[in-house]
């Protein structure tokens, strides 16, 4: 029977995807003031270049392991402790102003100080663009009476707080938060897994996971025998390798699998 809910945070109950997606029509929008570029062809070349240079840092590894993408490294400050932490830290200035002077550069644009300019530019409009999903918290209300909520999420503890920071409303809803760049180690690997049922005492059969990628929330709870909800908002097609024990596409149609389980 459950007792413990399991949630992943980004594009799960925070609607990240959205957030960062605003960040960069806002910038992007400021260079088609100043230049009058084609503002998706400007993101369209900022995301390759930072996806690109990203893969070129001694940090690469130990970002794949803790699960920090790379446009998370476009405007986190990475003010954690941990020698990789500290690496990221001195490495993401340079990183940032590269990656949108290099996709200036690519519309024919040479300006490394407007590049910098755009790369300050967004952390802020990034800060300023939180988007929770439309039914996060009507589902959470409902949850908190009766299950022990946990938030499980990858990336520098840092970053994650920022982002719980400026959605503050979440925060109560959860008995723990638990966050991979912290622990040591980010989904899949079951370690992190197994860490969350110790914390909250719990056998894998009483509790779920609820997250968005199959790849490290499902995959990870399938490993730790812990039951599994895949929640697809933009229907994907389903994969052989990693089968949720549910599928829903709103964060609604939880508690029809909590009443049947």
């Amino acid at each position: 029977m459950t007792q413990t809910i399991i949630f992943d945070l980004d594009d799960t109950l925070l609607w990240d995807k959205k957030s960062v997606k605003t960040a960069f029509e806002k910038t992007c929008s400021t260079a088609e003031e100043k230049y009058a570029v084609n503002p998706e062809k400007l993101e369209e070349a900022v995301r390759e270049e930072a996806r690109v240079l990203y893969a070129t840092y001694e940090t690469y590894h130990f970002t794949k392991m803790i699960g920090i993408n790379p446009f998370e490294g476009l405007w986190g400050t990475f003010d954690d402790a941990g020698d990789f932490f500290q690496i990221m830290k001195k490495i993401v200035p340079t990183y940032r102003k590269e990656a949108w002077t290099k996709g200036l550069k690519n519309l024919g644009i040479d300006d490394s100080e407007f590049g910098a300019e755009l790369a300050n530019l967004f952390i802020e409009n990034r800060k300023n663009s939180p988007f929770v999903y439309e039914e996060t918290f009507r589902v959470l209300d409902q949850l908190k009476k009766d299950y022990q909520l946990v938030l499980l999420t990858n990336g520098s503890p840092s970053l994650q707080n920022t982002k719980l920071t400026i959605t503050p409303e979440l925060v109560p809803y959860f008995d723990k938060i638990i966050i991979s760049g912290s622990f040591g180690i980010g989904k899949p690997d079951s370690s992190i897994f197994e860490h969350v049922l110790q914390q909250c005492g719990v056998k894998p059969e009483d509790a779920l996971m609820v997250g968005d990628n199959r790849m490290t929330d499902i995959l990870g709870a399938n490993r730790t025998g812990i039951p599994s909800v895949w929640i697809n908002r933009e229907n994907e097609a389903a994969i052989e390798e990693v089968i949720p024990t549910y599928e829903i596409t709103n964060l609604e149609q939880l508690q029809t699998i909590l009443t049947h389980s």
